[in-house]
């Protein structure tokens, strides 16, 4: 696994480097902004992009545009964007052309080690893994959609850690219930949405990808640049 790493703080960028060459991952290249990110992109072509969300020079969404337009040069590219507090318009326009190999982590997620490896290797294998905080945020945020508010509070929980990019039996042992209740409650979950079976579709990143999409049309105007962290959020 070839990993870039772009992030403005050097002692930070300096601790992920040493954490991932010391579980035998390649490190190829750091960056402190998104314009040397770019350019170790396009010179290392890395499998998987590590990108915090605010860079230089303006400290706003320097970090969720270069990490688009890293993905547009190499198509396939890996990214996991870290970000002190959720913004979730940063969250959902990241995902919004897609799910597969993304992640989207709070910054004191590095510090649960085995936690954050887990979603790295997640993403770096074509999954997603997005923060379980960011999820709920989204989820609380998304009352407007009349088909969210037909599940039940059990379907919610599933839908939460369908997007935190669990799989069934994953999804089965965080809420201890069997396969086949995971199931059951996917199924229900695509009826209620309105998710019929297609042979284009996965229906379960349809699922995923409905709430975020509404949640990013509830987005105040001009939140990007004024978002504040919620009260006791940690940074390293």
């Amino acid at each position: 696994m070839r990993i870039v790493i772009a992030e403005d703080d050097a002692l930070l960028r300096e601790g992920l480097a040493l954490l991932l060459r010391a579980e035998s991952l390649d490190v190829v290249a750091t960056a402190e902004d998104a314009a040397a990110f770019l350019d170790a992109v396009d010179a290392e072509r890395p499998d998987v992009a590590i990108v915090d969300v605010r860079m230089p020079p303006t400290h706003t969404d320097e970090g969720i545009t270069a990490a688009v337009e890293a993905r547009r040069r190499l198509p396939g590219l890996a990214v996991l964007v870290l970000s002190a507090y959720v913004e979730q318009a940063f969250a959902t326009d990241l995902l919004a052309q897609g799910s597969a190999r993304l992640g989207y982590l709070l910054k004191e997620r590095v510090g649960r080690v085995e936690e954050f490896l887990e979603a790295l290797h997640r993403v770096a294998d074509g999954g997603t893994a997005i923060d379980p905080e960011v999820v709920a945020q989204l989820l609380t945020r998304s009352r407007p959609d009349t088909r969210l508010e037909r599940l039940s509070p059990r379907e919610r929980d599933v839908l939460a850690l369908m997007a935190e990019g669990l799989g069934n039996a994953a999804i089965a042992e965080r809420l201890v219930v069997s396969d086949g209740a995971v199931h059951k409650h996917i199924r229900n979950i695509f009826a209620k949405l309105d998710l019929p079976p297609a042979d284009r579709t996965d229906r379960r990143v349809a699922a995923v990808l409905h709430f975020l999409e509404n949640a990013r049309h509830q987005t105040p105007s001009g939140a990007r640049g004024t978002a504040q962290p919620p009260a006791g959020s940690r940074h390293l």
